[in-house]
């Protein structure tokens, strides 16, 4: 899994490689990093669909987060990436801004990577479950084929 980290402050890039070392090492996740939104919307434009994670600090020079997650949502909505903000100050402001521009999650600094790693965890195995209409019909599908050859 790819994960597009945006955030101005430089050493978040060596927090997170240190933190997720043992993914990396094994393969299970990918992280690129960019240090603004531009820099960011720069990377989608030209790697559609690989970073199926973003995680953006809101307060950026420039570009804020907010704008970003606004662009993403609009420029690279099939199939969603999960946007996750990352903000220093637990502003109810920013984290209802970004709740009604489409965040799927927020996260205060410093990061919490045992919340964050659980958090990844739910969205990469949520990715995975079947879709409830596919799985009813498929159940209907058994239950007609059961009682066909069974009857």
């Amino acid at each position: 899994m790819k994960i597009l980290v945006v955030d101005d402050e430089k050493d978040m890039q060596m927090l997170f490689e240190q933190r997720f070392r043992k993914e990396m090492r094994n393969g299970e996740l990918e992280f690129v990093f960019a240090t603004s939104g531009e820099e960011a919307i720069s990377y989608l434009t030209r790697h559609v669909h690989e970073a199926v994670l973003i995680l953006s600090d809101i307060n950026m020079p420039g570009m804020s987060g907010l704008e970003l997650l606004r662009l993403i949502k609009q420029k690279f909505a099939e199939p969603p990436p999960v946007v996750m903000m990352i903000t220093a100050y637990g502003d109810p402001e920013n984290f209802k801004q970004a709740m009604e521009l489409g965040a799927d999650d927020f996260l205060t600094k410093p990061v919490d990577f045992t919340l964050l790693k659980e958090k990844y965890f739910h969205y990469y195995l949520s990715s995975f479950l079947i879709p409830q209409d596919l799985f009813l019909d498929s159940l209907l599908w058994l239950c007609y084929t059961y009682f066909t050859i069974y009857n």
